[in-house]
This record gives structure tokens, C-alpha cells and sequence, in this order.
């Protein structure tokens, strides 16, 4: 391989890697720009509960906890045991996303981009504005953010991939 390949080949990741970035930061925006606008239209009336539709609400929470409100503790060093846990699964999920040659990276960069959001609230807020809350007559579901969604939707995508499209190695 000459020297000419080898900017090329240099070039090519560079150019991944940008790509992906650019994807993440979309996602991370996406997120930041709907948690401010629930922030700030519910400073400016007051009302943090809005009625949408006869199943869907935007409701403002602040979650101290993880997923869907679980070890939602005063503790601060539960809090932030939690965020570094948070920071290294991140890391694992670059990793990941280095080494992933095919589709699933995207399904990385999804949970990542989702990830992002929610541990910029954690480090900023100290807490993460939740505001999505879908219901069904009187039951609620867990209320959530649009970053939820992302990684919500990357991990169902991992998990539905590696059911569906499971190499037949297994024989």
C-alpha cells in the first residue's frame, strides 16, 4: 500500500468519523432543543402540565434517577455513582461504534446521540427534564424525552437485529 492509499484510506475515516458525528449531534440537538422549549414555556406560564391529545400530555418532571425514574435517590453518591456508570457505558458504546463494520453501528449512534442529551441534563440540571407522558385512560406510562426515544429505539433495533438476523452458527 503506498503512500497515496494510505490518505486515502485516512481521508475515509476521517470522513466516517465526521458523518457520525454530525449524526450524533443531530440527535443530541434534536433532544436539547425540545427539553428547552418545555423548560421555558413552563417557566413563562407557569403550568407544567399540558393537554395534548386524549392520550398524550406534555408533562414536566425533573428525573434524578435513570431509566424511567428508577433509583430516583437524594443521594449524591448514588447520583453520581450513576453518572460515571453512565460516562463508561458511553465509552463502551464508542467502542463499539469504532468497531462496527455493518448497520448496527447506527443503531449505537442512535442510543449514543439519546445517551448524550441525557447526561448533558444530568451534569447541567443535575436532573433530566422528562415531559412525554402517553397514556391510555387512567394508566400512564413512564414519562420520558425525545432522548429516551433514541435509545429506546437503538436498543429495540440491536435487540430485534441480532433475533432476526442471527448468523446460523448455532447448527
Amino acid at each position: 500500500m503506498g503512500a497515496k492509499d494510505i490518505r486515502v484510506l485516512i481521508r475515509l475515516k476521517v470522513y466516517k468519523f465526521l458523518l457520525n458525528s454530525i449524526f450524533v449531534l443531530i440527535l443530541f440537538c434534536l433532544d436539547r432543543f425540545s427539553k428547552i422549549y418545555v423548560i421555558n414555556l413552563a417557566e413563562k406560564t407557569n403550568i407544567s402540565e399540558i393537554y395534548l391529545t386524549s392520550f398524550l400530555n406534555s408533562y414536566l418532571v425533573w428525573n434524578s434517577g435513570i431509566a424511567f425514574g428508577l433509583f430516583s435517590l437524594s443521594n449524591e453518591f448514588t447520583y453520581n455513582l450513576f453518572t460515571v456508570l453512565i460516562v463508561l457505558i458511553n465509552l463502551i458504546i464508542i467502542y463499539l461504534v469504532i468497531v462496527t463494520k455493518d448497520y448496527r453501528k447506527y443503531f449505537f449512534l442512535l442510543i449514543l446521540g439519546g445517551s448524550f442529551g441525557n447526561l448533558f441534563d444530568r451534569l447541567y440540571y443535575r436532573s433530566v427534564p422528562d415531559f412525554i407522558d402517553f397514556h391510555i385512560g387512567n394508566f400512564h406510562w413512564f414519562i420520558f424525552n425525545i432522548a429516551d426515544i433514541f435509545i429506546t429505539t437503538g436498543v429495540i433495533c440491536l435487540i430485534l437485529a441480532e433475533l432476526l438476523f442471527k448468523k446460523g452458527t448455532d447448527e
